[in-house]
């Protein structure tokens, strides 16, 4: 992701930082974005992701680095800029007096959206579900629902780059599913979404996952490189009919299928073993356990959740290198 910038990167950023009170809270940025794809952006709260997206809007200026987006610097974004922007912030920002409709409508006039827009704003509300509660005043309505407008108002003027902050915290977990659907279909249409999360499953439905720890960027990889990443490789977990011998483990971890010598015991008569490809290596591995006439209960390849992904890519990242003493 450190490729120059081209017409097809719709994000730079290089040694981007901000600083509140002299303490960075977004140090030395650098990532590029690719247009059209979903670019997940995780981490704990307060780890700079709502910073970050600020200073790409325009609305922080840096003090120090750059950031180039949709190929011109944030702080000289004119009114064409803009209107290719959409902005969904964590904070509801719509007015609670209006109606849904009335809110909706309003957020496309803010853009100018042509005034025939009756046909943009329903099928936005199909889009979100709201169908039905036009005439519901935001007052009134649940939290998710009101998230659910926010996303709305945020793409009315069909933008072509989309940032979400934190778009599903606080909401339920099949209303947080269905965003997601709506996002891949917003990326299907031709956008690009820029989305910022604290859930790290979500990594899972990103084309590429930039991972955010005290202010730093740690690493930018696809979900499937995050795994490789933190693992070492591809997992196989191999539960057996009775326990391996010292003499078998040991065998195995040395067989040409296996990377580093990785096999490590788990509970009762479970080995998980690090491969470079589980599919090559699986057929490998039966075959290796029939000569050794060991038998075999099951064997496959072992996908971890990305909350220990996670956990173990930060262990690495934050770890103390051993001194080594004369």
């Amino acid at each position: 992701m450190a490729e120059s910038i081209t017409l097809e990167n719709i994000i730079h950023t290089e040694a981007l930082t901000k600083k509140f009170n002299g303490t960075p809270v977004v140090n030395e940025l650098s990532m590029t974005v690719p247009k059209g794809v979903i670019f997940g952006f995780i981490g704990p709260s307060g780890c700079g992701k709502t910073t970050s997206v600020r200073l790409m809007l325009g609305i922080y200026t840096p003090d120090g680095g750059e950031a180039t987006v949709m190929q011109h610097s944030p702080q000289e974004f004119g009114r064409q800029e803009r209107a290719k922007i959409g902005y969904m912030p964590q904070q509801f920002v719509l007015y609670p007096e209006l109606t849904v409709w009335e809110n909706l409508n309003f957020s496309a006039s803010l853009y100018g959206v042509p005034i025939r827009r009756k046909e943009r704003l329903q099928e936005l509300l199909d889009l979100v579900e709201l169908t039905g509660h036009e005439s519901k005043k935001v007052s009134d309505l649940s939290g998710g629902m009101k998230r659910r407008l926010s996303l709305a108002a945020s793409i009315v003027h069909n933008p072509e780059l989309i940032f979400l902050d934190e778009p599903t915290a606080g909401i339920d977990p099949v209303l947080r599913r269905k965003f997601w659907d709506y996002f891949q279909q917003l990326k299907a249409d031709g956008h690009t979404l820029f989305i910022t999360t604290q859930y790290v499953s979500e990594a899972a439905y990103c084309d590429y996952v930039g991972i955010m720890a005290n202010g730093r960027l740690l690493m930018v990889e696809t979900p499937e490189g995050l795994r490789r990443r933190a693992l070492g490789g591809d997992i196989i977990h191999l539960h057996t009919t009775s326990i391996v011998s010292e003499t078998d483990f040991h065998a195995l971890q040395k067989q040409p299928f296996v990377l580093d010598n990785k096999v490590n015991r788990l509970r009762g008569n479970g080995i998980e073993i690090v491969v470079d490809d589980a599919s090559v290596a699986l057929p490998l591995l039966l075959d290796w356990c029939h000569s050794q006439e060991i038998g075999v209960e099951s064997a496959s390849e072992h996908v971890p959740v990305f909350d220990d992904v996670f956990v173990e890519l930060i262990r690495q990242e934050t770890a103390v290198p051993e001194t080594v003493n004369d």
